[in-house]
C-alpha cells in the first residue's frame, strides 16, 4: 500500500510558550519503559502538566478550549535535546498532526519527517500573529499547505520553510523509509535472485 501523499494538514491550534523545549519536557525518560509507542500521547508534557499528586497545572494543553487541537505551536528551539523518537511519537499519539515553529532541532525534525508529522519554520512575528488569533479563538482553523509551503487561517496567510528532502518525502508519499522498503519488497527480492552470488 502506498504511503499518503501529505500536502496539507488542517486543523486547530495550540500554543505552547518558550524556547528550546527540550525532549525530556516533552516525555520525560521515565515514560520511556514501553515495549511500544502506544499510550504515549498521555504522558506528553506531562511534568509540566500535571503536579506529583496527578492534579493538573496552569498548561495549554489542559485547556479544555485546545483538547481537539492537531497542531501545535512553539518557539524556537524546539525539540532540542536528546534524539529519543519517543517525543515525536507522543506528539502523534496525543494528536498533533503538524508542528509550527521558528526552528527545529535536527535530529527531532528528521523523527517527525518519517512519522509523516510536517514540522514547518516560521519567523516569530508570524508566530505571534497566528498566536494571538488561537488565543483570541481557539475553534481558529488553521491550514498548512505544505505543499506550497504556506499557512493560512482567516483572512490571513504566510510563507513557511521545510527543508526540501523533507518536503518531497512528504508530498510525493516517501516519508517513511520502512514503509517505502516493505512496498519495494517484490522488487528486491527480484533483483536479489537476479544476482548470480544470492543463488543457492
Amino acid at each position: 500500500m502506498a504511503l499518503d501523499k501529505i500536502t496539507s494538514v488542517t486543523g486547530k491550534g495550540v500554543y505552547v510558550p518558550g524556547s528550546d523545549v527540550d525532549t525530556d519536557r516533552i516525555i520525560p525518560a521515565r515514560f520511556m519503559k514501553c515495549v511500544t509507542f502506544d499510550g504515549l500521547g498521555e504522558y506528553l508534557f506531562y511534568d509540566v502538566r500535571f503536579n506529583e499528586d496527578g492534579t493538573e497545572k496552569n498548561h495549554p494543553l489542559n485547556d479544555p478550549q485546545f483538547k481537539d487541537a492537531a497542531i501545535l505551536i512553539a518557539g524556537s528551539n524546539f525539540g532540542c535535546g536528546s534524539s529519543r523518537e519517543h517525543a515525536p511519537q507522543a506528539l502523534y499519539r496525543y494528536g498533533f498532526r503538524a508542528v509550527i515553529a521558528e526552528s527545529f532541532a535536527e535530529i527531532f525534525f528528521g523523527n517527525c519527517a518519517t512519522l509523516g508529522v510536517p514540522c514547518v519554520a516560521a519567523s516569530a512575528q508570524e508566530i505571534k500573529g497566528l498566536t494571538a488569533a488561537v488565543d483570541a479563538d481557539p475553534s481558529t482553523e488553521i491550514r498548512i499547505n505544505v505543499e506550497n509551503r504556506r499557512v493560512h487561517y482567516g483572512e490571513e496567510s504566510f510563507a513557511v520553510d521545510i527543508p526540501e528532502s523533507a518536503h518531497d518525502a512528504l508530498v510525493h508519499g516517501r516519508w517513511d523509509p520502512i514503509g517505502e522498503l516493505l512496498e519495494g519488497a517484490q522488487a528486491t527480492e527480484a533483483t536479489a535472485k537476479a544476482l548470480r552470488y544470492m543463488a543457492s
